[in-house]
C-alpha cells in the first residue's frame, strides 16, 4: 500500500508522454512536493482518521451509557475535523494548480495590495438560557427527560468542542466553562457555534425499562408466580427475542442532534459579556427537543498581531526643533524625516522623528501605513488590547454525575 511516508523508486515508460514532458522541463520536482503548510495540514488530517478509528472501537466495546455518550462525541467531532481538513486542503491544491498554469481563481479580481495581519479569537463564559414551562420547573411535574449537549465551534479549517453537560428541569441554562482559543483569524473571521444535544432518556430508560418491569411484576403477583415471571422475563432479555420487552436501537449507541447555530462576526466582538441570536432547528414536536430562549451569552474577544507584536524596529532620532534669530542658513543635505501626530482631545502632539537613509524611511513608512490599514479592518480590537487567558489543558473527560432525585432513586 503507498505511503506518504515511504520512499520507492519510479519508473517511467521510455518513450512515454510522461517522459516528453519531463525532457522538455515542464514537470519540476515541487509539483510532486508538498508545501510544509500543507504537510502539516495532512498531519493533522491523519490524525484525526486515526482518532476516528479508535472512537468507532470504543464505541463498539462500551457498556456504561457515559462512555457512549462520550465516544460518540468524539466521533462527531473527528468526522467533522476530517470534512473540514479535507475540503481545505482541496482549496489549496486547486490555488496551486491554477498558480502553476498562470491563471488566478475564478472569484479572484486584481490583487490587493494589503493583507490584514492575523490575530487570536477567543470565546469564554458561554451560556445558552433554557425556558421550562411553569408546570416542570416550579411545580415539578411532568417526565423528567435529561439532555446531553456540547457546542461545537468552527473558525476555518479550525473545529473545538466544549466538555459534554448534562441538562434536566432542574437547571435554568446551560454553562460551559471552556475557554476556546483559535490562533489563526482574520478580521473576516466567521465562528460558527452549533449546538448538540442526545435525550439520554430516549435509550437510558430503555436499557432499564426490563429490569424494572420484572421487579414490579415478581413484587404484584406474589413470590412464586413473580419468581418465575421474572425468571422468563430475564431469560429472554438475555436472548433478546421477548415480543414483551421494548426494541431495543437500531444503531448501537447515543445520537446527537444538531438544535441550534448561529454565526459570531467581527461586529460581535467586545471585552464584555454579550448576548446574540440562536437559529432553532428542532420543535416542541420533535423527540429531542429541548426548551431553548433562543439566545447564546458570552464573551468575545481579539488580539490583532498588531497589537501585541512589533510592526518594525530599527533606531529612530526624535529632531530638535529650536527658534533662532538671524538669517536661516541652508542645511548641506536634507534630512530623511516624518512627522507623527497624535490628537489628544483638543491638543495635538507632534514628534519629528529622523532616519539615517532614504531606504529606513521608506521602510518606517510603509510598516506605518501597514498599521493603519491593519487598524482600519480589525476596527474596535485596536482600541486596547483585549485580555486573552490561555485555555487550561483539557481534561479526560469524567463519568457523568448520576442524579440524585427520587425519580431516578425509584428506578433503580
Amino acid at each position: 500500500m503507498f505511503s506518504r511516508n515511504h520512499r520507492s523508486r519510479v519508473t517511467v515508460a521510455r518513450g512515454s508522454a510522461l517522459e516528453m514532458e519531463f525532457k522538455r522541463g515542464r514537470f519540476r520536482l515541487s509539483l510532486f512536493s508538498d508545501p510544509p503548510e500543507d504537510t502539516e495540514l495532512q498531519r493533522k488530517l491523519d490524525h484525526e482518521i486515526r482518532m476516528r478509528e479508535g472512537a468507532c472501537k470504543l464505541l463498539a466495546a462500551c457498556s456504561q451509557r457515559e462512555q457512549a455518550l462520550e465516544a460518540t462525541k468524539s466521533l462527531l467531532v473527528c468526522n467533522s475535523r476530517i470534512l473540514s481538513y479535507m475540503g481545505e486542503l482541496q482549496r489549496r491544491k486547486e490555488a496551486q494548480v491554477l498558480e502553476k498554469t498562470g491563471r488566478r481563481p475564478s472569484d479572484s479580481g486584481p490583487p490587493a495590495e494589503r493583507s490584514p495581519c492575523r490575530g487570536r479569537v477567543c470565546i469564554s463564559d458561554l451560556r445558552i438560557p433554557l425556558m421550562w414551562k411553569d408546570t416542570e420547573y416550579f411545580k415539578n411535574k411532568g417526565d423528567l427527560h435529561r439532555w446531553a449537549v456540547f457546542l461545537l465551534l468552527q473558525l476555518g479549517e479550525d473545529i473545538q468542542d466544549t466538555d459534554m453537560v448534562l441538562v434536566d428541569r432542574t437547571l435554568t441554562d446551560i454553562s460551559f466553562q471552556n475557554n476556546l482559543l483559535f490562533t489563526e483569524a482574520g478580521p473576516d473571521f466567521e465562528l460558527r457555534l452549533e449546538l448538540y444535544g442526545a435525550c439520554v432518556e430516549e435509550e437510558g430508560a430503555l436499557a432499564g425499562a426490563p429490569k424494572r418491569l420484572a421487579t414490579k411484576l415478581s413484587s404484584s403477583l406474589g413470590r412464586s408466580s413473580g419468581r418465575r415471571v421474572r425468571a422468563s422475563l430475564e431469560s429472554a432479555g438475555g436472548s433478546g427475542s421477548s415480543p414483551i420487552l421494548l426494541p431495543t436501537p437500531a444503531v448501537g449507541g447515543p445520537r446527537y442532534h444538531l438544535l441550534a447555530h448561529t454565526t459570531l462576526t467581527l461586529a460581535a466582538v467586545q471585552d464584555g459579556f454579550r448576548t446574540h441570536d440562536l437559529t432553532l432547528t428542532s420543535h416542541e414536536e420533535n423527540p429531542t427537543w429541548l426548551p431553548l430562549y433562543g439566545s447564546v451569552c458570552c464573551r468575545l474577544v481579539a488580539q490583532p498581531l498588531c497589537m501585541t507584536q512589533p510592526t518594525a524596529s530599527g533606531s529612530l532620532r526624535v529632531q530638535e526643533t529650536r527658534v533662532r534669530a538671524g538669517e536661516l542658513e541652508q542645511a548641506a543635505g536634507r534630512p530623511f524625516t516624518l512627522s507623527i501626530s497624535n490628537q489628544y482631545g483638543e491638543d495635538e502632539l507632534r514628534h519629528t522623528l529622523q532616519t539615517e537613509s532614504r531606504g529606513a524611511l521608506q521602510s518606517w513608512m510603509e510598516a506605518l501605513w501597514q498599521l493603519f490599514f491593519d487598524m482600519s479592518q480589525w476596527k474596535q480590537c485596536c482600541d486596547e488590547i483585549m485580555k486573552i487567558e490561555t485555555p487550561a489543558p483539557r481534561k479526560p473527560p469524567q463519568v457523568l454525575a448520576k442524579q440524585g432525585s427520587l425519580y431516578h432513586e425509584m428506578g433503580k
